[in-house]
């Protein structure tokens, strides 16, 4: 089971308001143009490869950037500014990776478009969050909108990953015939997290009992017929971390096999699995953190 999280760090609060939903956005994009308009201008001859990848990347963003400007102003009737933000934007393109990709002797086009791929999955995961988060429609359907397409642009960046992948290995891409997934282990893990969110859900209060259900599509709130042996709340707070770590595992099983797939269906599935999961994940977490 994967011990590193989907993200560094997840939003540290749900979105306020619309105006501050573009203004994290454009943030996040802008620091994504700059940081790959950089190696878009860095390196030696030996660097042409995996320049180009990334002057290709910064314009997409900078495309982005006025994207978003032009929806917020549609919106609210003006740009997004620093002053709509509450909390410092979660990074999608760290510094470190891109440095790392930059100093290694090994960089080529097909590791540059790897990362960007990786950057996008990143975008996904955190709008699902905040749309998972949201107190207001238009904020979810908004932070919605983001995620999907952060998908699609992820999608055309794998397609890019693996036209590169072809033109350095001069070989049909090697995931190109079915591989072994690990979408056989997930039913597994679905029975076992079911049953520890409803294990949970019959020591918590009444309104997070009524949030742990409606994950698991249970709105009865008749007793199981083991409600006179519940566990202890040392157990409970057990069942809790195991829950969690079940649901982010699964979320990180339907990510990597968006990723390998190798055909629109498999692909479109996986997707939707990995986004029912994280907005699972993050409501897991919301209630986690209550007071009991």
């Amino acid at each position: 089971m994967r011990s590193e999280p989907l993200l560094a760090t997840e939003p540290p609060a749900p979105v306020r308001d619309i105006g501050e939903l573009y203004a994290i956005a454009f943030t996040q994009t802008e620091t994504a143009a700059q940081r790959y308009g950089k190696l878009a201008a860095a390196g030696d001859e030996a660097f042409e490869p995996v320049r180009c990848v990334f002057e290709a990347l910064c314009l997409r963003e900078n495309e982005r950037a006025e994207a978003i400007k032009e929806a917020c102003i549609a919106a609210i009737g003006r740009a997004p500014t620093q002053a709509d933000l509450r909390w410092m934007p979660i990074d999608l393109v760290p510094a470190e990776e891109l440095s790392d990709l930059k100093n290694s002797l090994l960089s080529t086009a097909y590791s540059a478009w790897a990362l960007a791929v990786r950057h996008r999955e990143r975008a996904f995961i955190f709008w699902t969050y905040v749309a998972a988060r949201a107190e207001t429609g238009i904020v979810r359907a908004t932070a919605e909108s983001m995620a999907r397409e952060a998908l699609r642009d992820g999608n055309l960046l794998r397609r890019e990953r693996r036209l590169a992948w072809r033109a350095e290995r001069r070989e049909a891409l090697a995931g190109d015939a079915p591989a072994a997934t690990e979408l056989s282990s997930a039913a597994l893990f679905e029975s076992l997290l079911l049953k520890d969110i409803f294990r949970w859900s019959q020591e918590a209060p009444a309104p997070q009992r009524r949030r742990l259900l409606s994950l698991i599509g249970d709105g009865s709130q008749a007793p199981p017929p083991e409600a006179d042996a519940l566990p202890h709340t040392e157990a409970i707070e057990e069942i809790k971390r195991r829950a969690l770590r079940y649901a982010e595992h699964l979320s990180s099983i339907y990510l990597d096999e968006a990723d390998k797939a190798v055909d629109q269906s498999r692909l479109e599935l996986a997707q939707q699995l990995a986004a029912r999961s994280i907005a699972r994940l993050a409501d897991l977490r919301s209630i986690a953190s209550l007071p009991r």
